[in-house]
């Protein structure tokens, strides 16, 4: 009995620990959460007032008319010598069942409209941001504002994968587990931020709940929405869209931070993108682009080919394949420009990244090609 009770008392204290380290994300879902996200903009704030308002206004008219129906036939019933009336219309009674419902839907629909209205009013933003749905990533574009010019690409950050790859429980989950970026999206407060949305390859959508969005993201289409934070913080969404296999780990991470934090990390993102602006021209050694690619391929491939270039399930090895160890290197560039089967295309990446990851995976692992790829040749292939 006394190892029953420990064994009892251990197991508790194991569920206890565990369950202590499920918390709430600022920003973010929180535990048990049966409400709308914690409003940061305006719109939000009259979306959560909207949703009580519909709520209620349904809720009494499902009380009231039940009540009525319910009372008439308990009190009108057979067994109590009520005899059914023998009419067969009566306008007093279809007026007002006309008119009451009428005015119901008109007190509905004006605070509706109004918010709907608000809510696609995108013009005189202060920024406007392209954000660009990719199987499984966001690219983000700053076509105005302080940051006019700086673009990344945003990534579930690779330790979150791993996490998920191993099976990933409450005891080692951390509050942001499937959230964390790479590169968040950077905002001012108090901005009318406007986000034009587009998608790669299928359709994606770009929402974050607490500022009250959500945009489709259709290839070949834009749309557009736009929100105003009123706080600074972290705030966080996903693609609302069943995108493929990977559709859980296209995060979406916004940080809201002062317009002059904002405008110093836009001189930052500057000088990086300057610092990385590579010349097609330029011919490499092996070990410097492999280097580089190396980490191209941690931030891009790994997820799905895995980090020893094993692939998983549908995802074909990338070790010891015959495409990546072929002498013609135009057929694996054609494969990463283009696409294949699952594998989205990457023209999205820059030509030197394209021939760093090529080279390093015809030269990881059992591979020991010794070929190198070169800018140029990435880009003589390009829309071909």
């Amino acid at each position: 009995m006394k190892s029953i009770s420990m064994i009892a008392a251990l197991a508790a204290l194991a569920g206890g620990a565990a369950h202590a380290q499920v918390q709430d994300l600022p920003g973010g879902p929180a535990v048990r959460q049966l409400n709308l996200h914690a409003a940061a903009t305006r719109i939000a704030v009259e979306q959560s007032w909207l949703h009580w308002f519909m709520l209620i206004t349904c809720i009494v008219i499902f009380v009231l008319v039940f009540a009525v129906m319910f009372y008439s036939i308990w009190k009108h019933r057979k067994s109590v010598g009520h005899k059914p009336a023998n009419f067969h219309e009566s306008v007093t009674v279809e007026v007002i069942w006309t008119i009451i419902p009428f005015i119901i839907v008109i007190a509905m629909a004006l605070p509706a409209t109004k918010v709907l209205v608000a809510a696609k009013d995108t013009s005189n933003a202060d920024v406007t941001i392209k954000a660009t749905g990719y199987q499984w990533k966001w690219g983000y574009d700053y076509l105005s504002g302080d940051a006019q010019g700086v673009s990344f690409l945003s990534t579930l950050d690779a330790t979150h994968r791993e996490m998920s790859n191993d099976g990933a429980t409450a005891a080692n989950m951390p509050t942001d587990y499937l959230l964390k970026v790479d590169n968040p999206l950077v905002v001012p407060v108090n901005k009318k931020v406007r986000i034009i949305t587009t998608a790669n390859d299928v359709i994606h959508a770009w929402g974050v709940p607490a500022f009250g969005v959500k945009q489709d993201a259709i290839p070949g289409f834009v749309r557009d929405t736009w929100f105003r934070s009123e706080k600074t913080g972290d705030f966080y969404g996903q693609c609302y869209e069943l995108c493929g296999k990977e559709h859980a780990y296209m995060p979406i991470h916004v940080k809201v931070v002062s317009q002059q934090e904002f405008v110093a990390w836009a001189g930052e993102q500057k000088k990086i993108l300057a610092a990385k602006a590579d010349d097609p021209a330029k011919v490499w050694t092996l070990t410097d682009i492999v280097a580089r690619g190396e980490k191209v391929y941690a931030a891009n491939c790994a997820a799905c080919h895995q980090a020893n270039g094993k692939g998983a399930g549908p995802i074909k090895a990338l070790d010891g394949s015959p495409i990546v160890t072929d002498a013609d290197k135009t057929k694996e560039i054609h494969i990463v420009l283009n696409g294949r089967a699952a594998m989205p295309p990457w023209k999205q990446l820059s030509d030197t990244d394209l021939a760093a990851v090529i080279s390093y995976t015809k030269n990881a692992w059992t591979n020991k090609t010794g070929q190198v790829v070169q800018p140029a040749e990435v880009l003589a292939q390009r829309g071909k």
